[in-house]
């Protein structure tokens, strides 16, 4: 029973440290993606920061660098509540074996104060000879034998409780030294949030003094947006009927073709099937009609797919949420949908606006017809077909693609040009024949 016992707390033990364990390095690991994520923002931060002003962009990259830091303290609290429960665990444990060495201490004194009083051969040897017969001496001497080695088992249950203790004691110090570790990291990280607070406050009373300035900007962007909404919509219905007009011609062909080659097969007498004109002579009678199966209805596609796109079009599909980021090192500045402004506004926004310096090359992000191009526009913008899909590029300078031009994936279709508020931005829109959609589900994260 003591075997066991000391079996089941050394796989408690362990088990307990094993888990704790793990979740700290679970812990660490993501606290080291956000760290990662945090230096990304702070180098665009950095990259878009303007000297005269502060800038949209430069609020929502220093909101977001505050939301990363909190996550960071969030996970250096938890981490302190896995120490705590940690090192309350091992001393349950030490307190358990403090319990378990005065048992074992108390039983082998009592043993030894026995043997201490029978410690002579005389009464070693009348215990033996006293026995009623020879079976009874035997199992006397067998007693004997087995009350010694219980004796030697206590000592070393208590050498061994002292160990595990001693392994206890140890991990309660390391654990405190975490801990401690821990609490200074955690330190640090307060001070670093309140410096970003204090930055994300300098910037937010910066925009407010341009309020009226902002509104502007943001006005300006929704007509933009409106504009090239109203583009992608026009392009979209000029594909589709450029491409009901090629199905049209490609039926009257097929059409015109199958009416040659039945004139062709009358003026050569090809025989046919029909029984009734093959033999003259055979009675003709009456048909009897079958029923026939209804066929379950074809899922309409889109008009858009035809020989030459469907394997683009799955291809698109099945890149969803791997497509390349049509800028390099650029940060999101407003999402898809509604964005909060400075001033405590909103504006809801149908595509993602990206911020890059200005001169970024602004890439293809799959392979595509460009079905629209308007280099000369007040923020210009290019329109490429992907199948059913379709991406919009805005706010390019030295557009170099034009309408009907096959690109690539990572063709360079233009550069990042300055926005409405003078920082470099573009605006990238992904949408069906229905709709806009949210293009950062579909591009890779970063």
């Amino acid at each position: 029973m003591l075997r066991a016992f000391f079996c089941l707390s050394f796989f408690c033990m362990i088990t307990t440290f094993s888990f704790a364990q793990q979740t700290r390095e679970e812990l660490e690991k993501q606290r080291q993606d956000l760290k990662r994520e945090i230096d990304e923002t702070e180098k665009l931060l950095k990259a878009n920061k303007t000297e005269t002003k502060a800038s949209l962009f430069q609020w929502q990259t220093i909101t977001k660098k505050v939301n990363l830091q909190d996550r960071v303290i969030e996970n250096l609290n938890k981490d302190l509540r896995v120490l705590d429960n940690n090192m309350y665990s091992i001393q349950k444990d030490i307190n358990r074996y403090d319990r378990l060495l005065d048992t074992l201490k108390q039983e082998y004194a009592r043993s030894m104060v026995y043997a201490y009083k029978n410690r002579s051969n005389y009464d070693f040897l009348n215990f033996i000879f006293s026995a009623d017969n020879f079976n009874d001496a035997i199992k006397r001497i067998a007693y004997l034998k087995s009350y010694r080695n219980y004796r030697e088992m206590q000592g070393q249950n208590i050498l061994r409780t002292q160990d595990l203790r001693k392994q206890r004691i140890e991990d309660l110090g390391g654990a405190k030294v975490k801990k401690s570790s821990t609490l200074q990291v955690q330190s640090k990280e307060m001070q670093t949030l309140e410096e970003q607070k204090k930055e994300k406050d300098r910037i937010l009373a910066e925009l407010q003094k341009q309020g009226k300035q902002l509104s502007n900007q943001m006005a300006a962007k929704q007509k933009q947006m409106k504009k090239v909404n109203s583009a992608i919509t026009a392009a979209i219905k000029r594909a589709q009927d450029e491409a009901r007009k090629a199905a049209l011609a490609k039926a009257a062909e097929d059409e015109r073709r199958r009416k040659e080659a039945d004139r062709l097969a009358a003026k050569n007498n090809t025989p046919t099937n029909n029984p009734t004109t093959s033999n003259p002579t055979t009675t003709t009678t009456k048909s009897v009609k079958t029923p026939v199966a209804k066929t379950p209805a074809k899922k309409v596609e889109s008009v858009l797919l035809n020989a030459e796109n469907i394997t683009l079009n799955n291809n698109f599909k099945k890149n969803r949420g791997s497509l390349p980021w049509p800028v390099d090192n650029g940060g999101v500045s407003m999402h898809f949908g509604s964005n909060t402004l400075p001033g405590g506004g909103s504006i809801v926004t149908t595509c993602t606006t990206i911020a890059a310096a200005i001169g970024t090359p602004v890439k293809a992000i799959f392979d595509g017809e460009v079905v629209a191009s308007f280099p000369n526009d007040e923020q210009p913008f290019v329109v490429i077909q992907h199948g059913e899909y379709f991406t919009t590029y805005t706010n390019l300078s030295g557009v170099n693609v034009s309408k009907g031009q096959q690109v690539k994936y990572g063709q360079v279709l233009g550069k990042v040009a300055a926005g409405y508020d003078g920082t470099g931005s573009i605006d990238f829109y992904m949408s069906d024949e229905k709709s806009s959609f949210d293009a950062e589900k579909w591009l890779r994260r970063r």
